[in-house]
């Protein structure tokens, strides 16, 4: 019986899940939207990899062994798995990027509402930086823009690339650049020259702030969902005067990268798609037994508390059922 991992990135706007061999192969992998509703998401991914993994793996001839999760609800999401390997975001695309890229030196990541630049030295992420404060920049910014101008986001990237131009877009703020665009759109400015300056301006207003004060060393490699983007890919490579890479799994290298720590965890048991069938719960409760009144958030498996968090102290600690 061979062994399989199972990683999944639960962000505030996509859930990415992925099953991986010991030879990091990818065997399913699952991209769809989170929809505010976490725990739901994560039941769909699992659905789907379950489905792709049993069609590959007609003859059983893979275990998962292990799991991970990350991104914003990777604690809520690790319960109901129970997960092995539950870590943050930055170091999960690190090791997922360094796994597949060995020499890259500069990850640059924008996301559907945060961005992130990591440092990489020696295969080891040095330093980072993150923006989680404004979504001007982000695949919503572009999303939102796109609805505006009627075109479907994915087909930014093609639009862009016909431009002879790109129309200037005050993109420090989301505010600004839709007045901005609105304007353009006005005066009679080609749509295609619009698109181009948005995309201009994801890349330009990620350079002046996520990566501010960063060095930038090539290779560099381009992830998330707006690395999808042929337009933004484009802008980044004249800003930077380096080429930029984009792997065809850029926008799954999270939920790659923590598949790759669960399995080098080494600590295993088997894991069972069956909790994508199990009610999940969560209930929040304020301590009041000291002076911090923490909020504990309690989760619930048919019923059945299997885990808590947020105490401070041992006076807040909840046990299990």
């Amino acid at each position: 019986m061979k062994k399989a991992y199972l990683g999944i990135d639960i962000g505030s706007i996509s859930t990415k899940g992925v099953i991986i061999n010991e030879e990091n192969e990818i065997l399913a992998q699952c991209y769809l939207w989170t929809e505010g509703n976490p725990m739901n998401a994560s039941k769909n991914v699992l659905h789907e990899l379950k489905s792709q993994f049993d069609a590959a793996n007609s003859r059983e001839e893979y275990k998962i062994v292990a799991s991970g999760t990350t991104g914003s609800a990777r604690k809520l999401v690790g319960s109901m798995i129970g997960a092995q390997v539950v870590k943050n975001e930055i170091t999960a695309h690190a090791v997922g990027t360094t796994t597949l890229h060995p020499d890259v030196r500069t990850i640059l990541e924008i996301g559907g509402q945060d961005s992130k630049i990591i440092c990489v030295e020696n295969g080891v992420a040095v330093d980072y930086a993150m923006n989680t404060l404004c979504a001007a920049g982000t695949g919503a910014f572009l999303s939102s823009q796109a609805h505006r101008l009627g075109v479907e986001v994915e087909e930014f990237g093609e639009i862009a690339l016909k431009a002879k131009k790109a129309a200037p877009i005050a993109a420090r703020c989301t505010v600004f650049a839709e007045s901005d665009l609105v304007h353009k759109l006005q005066v009679g400015c080609p749509k295609e020259e619009i698109i181009a300056g948005l995309c201009k301006a994801v890349a330009g207003n990620y350079l002046n702030n996520v990566a501010k004060g960063k060095k930038i060393v090539a290779p560099v490699v381009f992830q998330g969902g707006v690395s999808k983007n042929a337009g933004v890919v484009r802008m980044f490579e004249e800003e930077l005067g380096m080429p930029v890479l984009v792997d065809e799994n850029g926008h799954l290298m999270g939920a790659f990268g923590i598949a790759v720590l669960a399995k080098e965890s080494q600590d295993e048991r088997a894991f069972s798609f069956d909790v994508a069938d199990m009610e999940f719960k969560t209930r929040e409760v304020t301590c009041g037994k000291c002076a911090n009144h923490c909020e504990i958030i309690c989760v619930y498996r048919d019923g059945m508390l299997i885990d808590s968090w947020g105490n401070r102290c041992d006076n807040g600690a909840i046990k299990q059922q």
